[in-house]
């Protein structure tokens, strides 16, 4: 490190200058993004990436590149705390929307699950296992050819017939 005491790498010149700007900085980023502990934490990483970044930060130039740093860093917590908050409102938001079903809904949904589930149970093991790799496993008609050693067109065949027993079975699925 440099030992010129104009330098940002000069221990005693680094020391001087963070005491001068460092309360100044904390309390500008305290009055743009308006949480103190916040703007604490950034004022120090401000200051630690001006200590590792020293030798290409002249100290004439030191304030201008703390402020920016800070600022930068105080907009990429807010707009992570945005998304932050964006997605515990749309969690809030269902478990409200859930929470606000009948227990009439909760139950015809539960007898409906239970007869999917049996209609899908007694259905011929091939179009069983056809519709399971489709529907649950998201897998196309020729993945589950490849699979099954046997044409698209038979995977066809199979989940045809399988949607058409579990039609008769529960209705229009």
């Amino acid at each position: 490190m440099s030992e010129n005491s104009n330098s940002t790498c000069n221990e005693k010149a680094f020391d001087q200058f963070f005491k001068s700007h460092a309360k100044l900085l904390r309390n500008y980023i305290y009055y743009k993004f308006g949480d103190l502990d916040q703007a604490e934490d950034i004022v120090q990483d401000a200051f630690i990436k001006l200590w590792n970044n020293c030798s290409k930060v002249s100290l004439a130039k030191a304030k201008s590149y703390v402020y920016t740093i800070a600022t930068n860093l105080g907009i990429s917590i807010t707009r992570h705390q945005k998304v932050k908050f964006k997605y515990q409102d749309y969690v809030i938001q269902r478990k409200t929307d859930i929470n606000n079903e009948s227990p009439e809904f909760i139950a015809l949904e539960k007898e409906y699950m239970q007869k999917l589930k049996n209609a899908i149970a007694d259905l011929p093991e091939r179009q069983r296992e056809v519709f399971l790799l489709s529907r649950i496993d998201k897998k196309t008609y020729k993945e589950i050819a490849e699979l099954s050693n046997v044409s698209v067109k038979a995977i066809e065949k199979l989940m045809h017939k399988a949607l058409l027993t579990l039609r008769k079975k529960i209705g229009n699925i």
